[in-house]
């Protein structure tokens, strides 16, 4: 019999030297063109990180950058937490049980329980799996099973919950819906609007279910207003809906508390999280519901099984990466630290906002989730030309942020990110191991740019760009 020809395969070791080129031309003809397309437009595509470190990655040339991105939330402890990679390396060289679907696993079983010591109330029954999408999509399924005969769900206008066939119903986006078949019975309410959601709730009675990011991430990082999350758990209850919160970006401690809805001391039935749960090494999403709800559902033998664990649900390594992360997190106060820092985050971006009032348009978020929305191009410009420019400003909505960004990258080795709906607003989920240090940092690069005007910011990242590198020297 004849062996199998091993084709002419890439090896780690290969990998691991691949220079810019070859990698650009690999994501070209192998993975998203379009995604290198808007890397290049930020200038992204020069970079190769070698290693990453606390605050910090670190490129072939030692070149170390802020990491003011933080995964879009998904590096609650910076790079390479030096416990969370200890508990792995042991881990793997204990050959512990790693997928765990023949056997009790003592790691899954002994996460649920923490996340359910962590949650209030009686938030008691978790579910394991791989991503956000996939614990709002199992989410909306232990609703629909609770709720019976109920089975419609309202969501908020600019919300995203994922990208999945559920999770994507809700998601308010007509581009990334596109053409995809959705779920029925939906029904969309304004974010932070109490009063509509009750008309919504009285208009229709088979409304079984609400499901609302506690602080919309997408939409330009969005707090509800004051009052808004103790007014839906009240409609929630007078209605007998259930609702979900959405905590996979503004969940676990970003906000000051590990649970943004905890700022209104309330309890929702069905919470959902990911991102930071994996220690930022590992892919993991949760949900915790609470024990009526789940039995009601998933209660009986017969019934048990139907949404049950997946391959990769409650996987070994995963399992124990997301115990030593809620410990650390404890252990080292980053929740105190995620109040602490966001406040004076929020007070420096504040009296910048004040510095620059034609550039920045409004700073908000709770703890350390913050968007900065910049203004439309056409309100920084002098009076007689911003009329000629308005109309143009929604074609040209985020370009600012684009070239904010991107000099902040060039010029002063600094990383942001930006959101899906409001594309003027730059996001910025720093790991929750952030310091004053590197908040000065952070916010002195950015007052030094936008100390240019937009003018020479525009200038200036069209320069850097047609000579692709680095932009003109700062000063």
């Amino acid at each position: 019999m004849n062996a199998t020809a091993k084709p002419a395969l890439i090896s780690v070791e290969d990998a691991k030297r691949l220079d810019v080129q070859r990698v650009q031309d690999l994501m070209q003809k192998h993975m998203n063109p379009g995604q290198l397309h808007f890397l290049k437009l930020l200038g992204f595509n020069r970079v190769l990180i070698e290693r990453a470190e606390g605050m910090y990655y670190i490129d072939r040339n030692g070149r170390r950058i802020l990491d003011f991105f933080g995964g879009f939330g998904s590096l609650a402890f910076g790079h390479n937490h030096p416990r969370i990679l200890e508990a792995r390396i042991r881990f793997q060289e204990e050959k512990r049980q790693e997928i765990a679907m023949a056997f009790m696993s003592q790691y899954a079983a002994a996460l649920s329980y923490n996340l359910a010591a962590i949650a209030p109330g009686d938030l008691d029954m978790a579910f394991l799996c791989v991503s956000g999408s996939e614990a709002n999509e199992a989410a909306l399924k232990l609703a629909e099973r609770a709720a019976g005969e109920r089975r419609t769900v309202v969501y908020t206008e600019r919300s995203f919950h994922g990208k999945t066939r559920a999770a994507l119903s809700v998601t308010d986006s007509e581009f990334y819906q596109g053409s995809f078949e959705l779920l029925p019975n939906r029904v969309r309410v304004p974010f932070g609007d109490a009063a509509a959601l009750e008309a919504a709730f009285r208009r229709d009675r088979s409304i079984g279910t609400f499901i609302l990011e506690t602080v919309q991430g997408g939409a330009g990082i969005v707090p509800g207003p004051e009052g808004y999350l103790k007014a839906v758990r009240e409609l929630c209850d007078r209605y007998g809906v259930l609702w979900l919160a959405d905590e996979v970006q503004c969940g676990y401690g970003r906000t000051g508390r590990f649970f943004a809805f905890e700022h209104e001391a309330v309890v929702p039935d069905i919470v959902t999280l990911a991102k930071s749960l994996g220690g930022g090494k590992t892919a993991i999403g949760a949900y915790i519901a609470r024990t009526p709800i789940f039995m009601k559902a998933y209660g009986s033998p017969k019934t048990a099984m139907i949404h049950g664990p997946a391959t990769f649900s409650g996987m070994g390594e995963a399992c124990c990466t997301a115990i030593e992360a809620l410990n650390v997190l404890y252990d080292e106060g980053l929740i105190d630290n995620a109040a602490e820092q966001g406040t004076y985050l929020l007070d420096r971006l504040n009296q910048l906002q004040r510095k620059h009032p034609k550039i920045i348009k409004e700073v908000r978020g709770k703890g350390l989730m913050v968007g900065l929305e910049l203004a439309d191009i056409s309100q920084t410009l002098p009076l007689g030309v911003k009329h000629l420019v308005s109309v143009l400003d929604e074609r040209l909505k985020g370009s600012l942020c684009g070239f904010v960004g991107a000099l902040l990258f060039r010029d002063y080795d600094v990383l942001v990110a930006f959101t899906e709906y409001n594309r003027n607003v730059i996001r910025l989920e720093p790991p929750l191991i952030v310091g004053r240090a590197e908040i000065d940092r952070f916010v002195e690069a950015l007052d030094d740019l936008l100390s240019r005007g937009v003018g020479r910011i525009v200038g200036d990242y069209v320069k850097a760009t047609l000579r692709g590198g680095k932009s003109e020297p700062v000063g």
